[in-house]
């Protein structure tokens, strides 16, 4: 019997299987950048477990002390288990733990410091939210909740990027994307109790949805995403500059609804904090109280970039700062030179990493870097070039290790990454 098989029929099978391979290969990635990163926490949950007094110095900052105060005198848990959960909520995901237990506090006291619960105003409401209701569903409690969603928003996320990635330039670039964005170090996110893999999830899918014209959706996805953290500002950039493009194409005023929306999730939630702490203005003043925020304008990033070679041994975060900002510098020369991507893309990524380079204190971060993800497309398109296939393996290997010497780092030492 002749095959009935038409040219085209056999072009969309073949599309079919490339993206089925692509998505087996980034899910394969996906869960070995998890083991490692369970790996690092494991090593910092080893390093602890020993003493006490050690588990006090290097994580009441971090988590212990914040989530429950008199864990600074009383009894601190000893299983690895329990250690390790501890680890994947610490530092922010502390914050947003308490958030997701106790809401946000109706008085914020002059004069707040770091280590003051009150502080937690400084952290957004919609991933801590989103997180209490997935606690009301499953059992095991809200660490267990919130851990669980994480690791199903980093694989909703690396999916994203694949579709989008697919949509501008196939199915082998989409695949190298996706393995990227799985292990880059930066991913560790992805496995903490922290609020950029529901902002790296609403920033792929509006760009997505910018990309195929679905302008309301396009700007409920980016006002969530500005309710979320305060980079996913970002996203009105990108928005605006879609409808600018698309307005001017087609003479409408319907794409104008996406840049609109964006930034309302921002606004949104100054208003109602500053209602319901009853002082206007509060989060600025804990940011400019607590964190001792303030702009640099990129020259800490230099700072401490030039004393990681000048003293390479003193700081293990200036050591993270310098990999972060020379990642930066390469990945943007890559994106702007050699493989530009569409513009909206562009303005997101550009305005992430303006607002990462700003701060005078917590500046160039590899988490920071993740979130301007498309920039990991730009790269896996320059890595894809034949005089580069090569060097595949060796970069899948550096960020496997990066991402869990980096999860280490994070709890052994109190570097900041």
């Amino acid at each position: 019997m002749p095959d009935s098989t038409t040219p085209d029929t056999a072009a969309v099978l073949n599309q079919r299987s490339l993206w089925a391979t692509a998505l087996r290969h980034a899910g394969v990635a996906y869960l070995i950048s998890r083991l490692c990163v369970m790996v690092g926490a494991a090593i910092v949950a080893a390093e602890l477990r020993a003493d006490d007094n050690k588990i006090r110095e290097r994580l009441v900052w971090g988590f212990v002390g914040k989530v429950d105060p008199q864990a600074r005198t009383g009894a601190l848990p000893r299983s690895a288990g329990s250690m390790i959960l501890d680890v994947l909520t610490s530092w922010d995901g502390a914050w947003y733990m308490r958030i997701v237990r106790y809401g946000y506090p109706s008085f914020v006291p002059p004069n707040i410091t770091y280590d003051d619960p009150q502080a937690r105003v400084a952290f957004f409401p919609t991933y801590p939210h989103l997180v209490r209701y997935v606690d009301w569903i499953l059992p095991g409690g809200d660490t267990l909740a919130a851990l669980f969603f994480n690791l199903v928003l980093g694989a909703v996320f690396i999916v994203l990027v694949g579709l989008l990635t697919r949509s501008w330039f196939g199915d082998l670039v989409a695949q190298r994307a996706m393995i990227l964005c799985a292990i880059f170090p930066g991913s560790f996110v992805l496995s903490f109790a922290y609020s950029e893999a529901l902002l790296l999830t609403l920033a792929a899918a509006c760009l997505l949805l910018l990309d195929r014209e679905r302008w309301l959706w396009a700007g409920i996805v980016a006002m969530l995403a500005t309710a979320t953290r305060p980079n996913g500002i970002a996203l009105t950039a990108a928005c605006l500059v879609a409808a600018a493009m698309a307005g001017r194409a087609k003479k409408s005023w319907r794409p104008f609804i996406a840049p609109l929306l964006a930034p309302l999730g921002f606004l949104g939630y100054q208003l109602w904090i500053n209602h319901h702490a009853h002082e206007s203005g509060v989060w600025f003043r804990v940011q400019g109280e607590a964190w001792k925020e303030g702009a640099s304008f990129g020259f800490t990033a230099i700072r401490r970039t030039l004393e990681a070679f000048t003293q390479p041994l003193s700081s293990p975060t200036d050591l993270i700062t310098a990999a972060s900002f020379g990642c930066t510098l390469l990945f943007v020369w890559i994106m702007w030179k050699r493989h530009p991507l569409p513009l909206p893309a562009m303005a997101y990524s550009a305005v992430i990493l303006i607002l990462m380079l700003l701060p005078a204190t917590v500046t160039a971060r590899p988490r920071f870097l993740f979130t301007a993800f498309p920039l990991f497309i730009s790269l896996a398109i320059w890595l894809s070039h034949s005089k580069r296939r090569e060097w595949w393996p060796y970069v899948v290997g550096m960020c496997l290790a990066g991402l869990t010497a980096l999860t280490a780092l994070y709890g052994v030492y109190g570097a900041i990454p």
